[in-house]
């Protein structure tokens, strides 16, 4: 897949209304994400606080669970937003949680550009290294 295969338009529509279903009450930051799956649906997610920090569910997170719940796959492009509709850069733990769910090959509409999950989260852990690395 390329970027000029992807109706980015339709994914940045979708990450915005899910930034208007957020819970944010403690830092009023809200963040929306969505992204297409390789069997052509859209799964989408936003962020979940709670009072207890360390429990506070990013946008990603919602969505890969949408994704496993609704059937599986994987994730084949990705854009994650602000509650001013502008693109963010998802946190080191959600390029995992996309690597995990997606591919190498998954595009990640950033700040700077479509850029593969292979240029946002260079050298990787993944079940390939857990199939050779372990026990």
């Amino acid at each position: 897949m390329t970027a000029a295969d992807v109706d980015w338009e339709a994914l940045r529509v979708e990450a915005v209304r899910m930034t208007t279903l957020a819970y944010c009450p403690y830092s009023e930051f809200p963040v929306g994400v969505a992204g297409w799956v390789d069997d052509g649906r859209m799964v989408s997610g936003c962020n979940v606080e709670n009072a207890g920090y360390g429990v506070t569910l990013c946008a990603e997170c919602g969505m890969v669970s949408t994704l496993h719940a609704t059937g599986g796959g994987r994730l084949t492009a990705v854009w994650c937003v602000d509650g001013r509709g502008e693109t963010l850069m998802p946190c080191g733990r959600c390029r995992q949680l996309l690597w995990e769910n997606g591919t190498a090959d998954t595009l990640l509409q950033t700040p700077e550009g479509v850029l593969t999950m292979r240029e946002v989260l260079p050298q990787a852990f993944g079940p390939d290294d857990l199939a050779t690395r372990g026990p």
